[in-house]
C-alpha cells in the first residue's frame, strides 16, 4: 500500500472515530441538536486542516483565513478577522499589511503545531502600539531573526504559526464581509521551487489534516477529564468571573482581558448582564454553542460591541441573553438554546475592567 493510500485511511478512522466519541457520550452529546453540532464542529475543523496545514509551508508561508461565517472553532469572533501563516523558528519574514479601519490589529506566536497539532501556547505578541503605521494605514513588521528596536517580534526555537488578528468595532459584522490586506514572507527562502508533489509529500499533507482533526477533538481530554480552567472561565452557570488577562493560554490575546461565563435558563426565563464598557481598544460579548462555535452573527444578533450597544444614562449597559426578542436594547440571541457561552473581550484596557453581574429574570418581566 502506498504512504498516500495508507494517510487516506488514517484520516478517514479519525473522523470515523470522531464521529462516535466527540458527537458521542463520551463528550456528554445528547440529542439530536448536540449530535448534529457537533459533527459539524468536526466538518468544520477538517474543512481548517484541509485549508490552512495540508499544504503547510513555513519556507514558502502564505496567509490563511483561520475562521469564517462557515467554518468556525476555538471560540471565533463576528467582529474580527484572523489570518494564520506557518513559521519556522530559524527564518526572518517580511509581514506587511493596512489597518483597513481595524481598531485593533495583533500579532501572536504560536508555540509548536506545525504538524497541524493545537498549537501549546502563545510564544509573543506585537500589537499596533508596537509598530509603525504610515498615514494610510499600512505597516511593515519583521518576525524572527536579529532583534529589532520596533517593527519586530520574535521567534522562539520551537515557533510553529503566526496568527493575526484584526478587529472591527462596527455595526455589521466584520468576519463577513472585511478585506484586509496582509501578505508575508520568507527572507531566507530556499533555493529554487519546492518539490513536486510525491506519494510521501501528499501523505505528509493528510496526516497533518489528520493530527488537526484528532488535536482538536478526540485527542483533547473530555468533558469528565479537562484540567481546571483558568481564573477567567467561570465554572457557575449565569455568573461572570472579574476580567482578567489569559497569560499565555494558547490562541489567547495577552493583551486583552478575558470573561467568559455559561447561561443556563428555563424556556421562560432570561439572563439580564449589566456592566460598563472599559476604556479600550476593543470590547465586545459574543454567544457560542457549547463548542465554542460563535452562534449565526450573519442573521441574528448573537454578539454586542461598543457600537451596537444601547447604554444607560449612566453609561452602563444591560444585556439580555433570551430565547426572543425581549423588546427592550442589547438583545442577545440565544437561538432558542437553553445553555451557552458569553465571552466578553476586552482589549488593551485601561486601569481596571469593572466586574459583571448577571441576573436570570422571568422573561415576561423584561418589558416592564
Amino acid at each position: 500500500m502506498s504512504e498516500t493510500r495508507a494517510a487516506w485511511a488514517e484520516l478517514l478512522a479519525v473522523l470515523a472515530e470522531a464521529g462516535e466519541r466527540f458527537a458521542g457520550e463520551e463528550w456528554m452529546v445528547a440529542g439530536d441538536r448536540d449530535v448534529a453540532e457537533a459533527h459539524r464542529t468536526i466538518a468544520h475543523i477538517l474543512q481548517s486542516g484541509l485549508v490552512s496545514h495540508a499544504e503547510f509551508d513555513a519556507e514558502r508561508p502564505v496567509w490563511r483565513r483561520i475562521v469564517t461565517p462557515t467554518r468556525k472553532f476555538s471560540g471565533d469572533n463576528g467582529d474580527c478577522v484572523y489570518f494564520e501563516a506557518p513559521v519556522r523558528g530559524d527564518r526572518t519574514y517580511r509581514v506587511s499589511g493596512n489597518l483597513a479601519g481595524a481598531v485593533y490589529t495583533a500579532f501572536t506566536v504560536e508555540v509548536g503545531g506545525s504538524d497541524g497539532a493545537y498549537t501549546e501556547r502563545t510564544g509573543g505578541v506585537l500589537n499596533d502600539t508596537q509598530f509603525d503605521i504610515a498615514a494610510d494605514g499600512s505597516y511593515e513588521i519583521f518576525v524572527g531573526g536579529e532583534p529589532r528596536q520596533r517593527n519586530w517580534l520574535g521567534l522562539s526555537a520551537d515557533a510553529g504559526r503566526l496568527i493575526s488578528r484584526h478587529y472591527f468595532e462596527e455595526v455589521s459584522p466584520a468576519a463577513a464581509e472585511a478585506h484586509v490586506p496582509l501578505a508575508i514572507s520568507n527572507l531566507e527562502p530556499p533555493d529554487g521551487p519546492p518539490p513536486p508533489w510525491d506519494d510521501a509529500g501528499v501523505a505528509a499533507s493528510i496526516g497533518r489534516v489528520t493530527t488537526h482533526v484528532r488535536s482538536k477533538t478526540i485527542d483533547g481530554p473530555s468533558p469528565t477529564k479537562r484540567p481546571a480552567p483558568p481564573d477567567w472561565v467561570g465554572q457557575t452557570p449565569n455568573e461572570f468571573p472579574v476580567p482578567q488577562a489569559p497569560g499565555d493560554f494558547a490562541l489567547s490575546a495577552a493583551d486583552a482581558h478575558y470573561s467568559l461565563g455559561r447561561w443556563l435558563l428555563g424556556p421562560d426565563e432570561a439572563l439580564v448582564v449589566t456592566g460598563r464598557w472599559p476604556e479600550c481598544r476593543f470590547a465586545s460579548a459574543s454567544a457560542w454553542n457549547r463548542f465554542q462555535q460563535t452562534l449565526d452573527y450573519v442573521n441574528r444578533p448573537v454578539s454586542r460591541n461598543r457600537a451596537t450597544t444601547t447604554l444607560d444614562a449612566d453609561g452602563s449597559f444591560r444585556m439580555v441573553v433570551a430565547h426572543a426578542d425581549p423588546g427592550v436594547p442589547n438583545w442577545i440571541d440565544t437561538e432558542g438554546r437553553p445553555s451557552g457561552t458569553l465571552f466578553f473581550r476586552f482589549f488593551l484596557p485601561e486601569g481596571v475592567v469593572e466586574p459583571l453581574v448577571a441576573e436570570v429574570v422571568p422573561f415576561d418581566q423584561l418589558r416592564t
